[in-house]
């Protein structure tokens, strides 16, 4: 059950962060982000990569995790970069952002999938989810949208990783189809991770505390 519901407490967390500090992008909410960048990051070379590998030869394998990162540029062209932290909707557009809600909708529709076959994915998947949700969040609330329009988006992004595990847990797809699909979720998370770690800080700086933040998220990968 905690599959299920891990997805949905990180989007809790998230937008308990947005109201508790009224800021678009806190220092600890950078610091959160390099965190489950290096998670995410850890956890899927650490935990699904070799698996993957293993059911697939290895240029079918490399074909579908390019296709992931593909993918994931091109929804981060209709995201803007909501994906890892971009959240870039002006504080007085009114028109409501229906890119930004089918990319994200899609990308987290898919990062349910291996979260079925793979335990430990859902941490790596609800330490990702914190830091975006309370972005989103922060700038939806700093937006001129209909507050049914923030609560329907919230609600609609909520369910979808959810709703990603479900289907690949009830659904007859061949075991095949569900390990591709699982190596372009690869290719999505090497992306959004690595765009995490590889951002610069204030000044181009790559601080202590970031560096920290890093080698915690992988230390702790590992040992899970």
């Amino acid at each position: 059950m905690n599959k299920y519901l891990f997805p949905i407490y990180a989007i809790i967390i998230g937008v308990v962060i947005a109201f508790l500090t009224k800021r678009q992008k806190s220092i600890y909410t950078k610091l959160l982000l390099s965190f489950s960048g290096a998670f995410l990051l850890a956890l899927t070379l650490f935990d699904l990569l070799p698996e993957v590998y293993e059911h697939l030869d290895a240029k079918r394998t490399g074909l579908f995790i390019m296709c992931g990162i593909l993918l994931q540029i091109i929804l981060e062209f209709l995201s803007k970069g909501a994906e890892h932290g971009h959240v870039h909707i002006s504080e007085n557009d009114k028109k409501f952002p229906w890119l930004l809600f089918v990319s994200l909708c899609i990308h987290s529709f898919l990062e349910g999938f291996p979260i079925h076959q793979h335990n430990d994915m859902v941490y790596g998947v609800f330490i990702h989810k914190i830091p975006i949700a309370a972005l989103l969040t922060s700038y939806l609330l700093q937006s001129k949208f209909m507050k049914e329009q923030t609560l329907s988006f919230l609600l609609i992004f909520t369910a979808m990783t959810p709703l990603g595990t479900l289907v690949s847990n009830t659904t007859s797809i061949a075991p095949m189809y569900l390990t591709s699909i699982n190596a372009v979720v690869i290719g999505i998370f090497l992306h959004i991770s690595t765009t995490i770690l590889f951002e610069s800080g204030e000044g181009h700086k790559f601080n202590l505390s970031k560096l920290l933040a890093i080698c915690l998220g992988v230390l702790i990968a590992y040992v899970l």
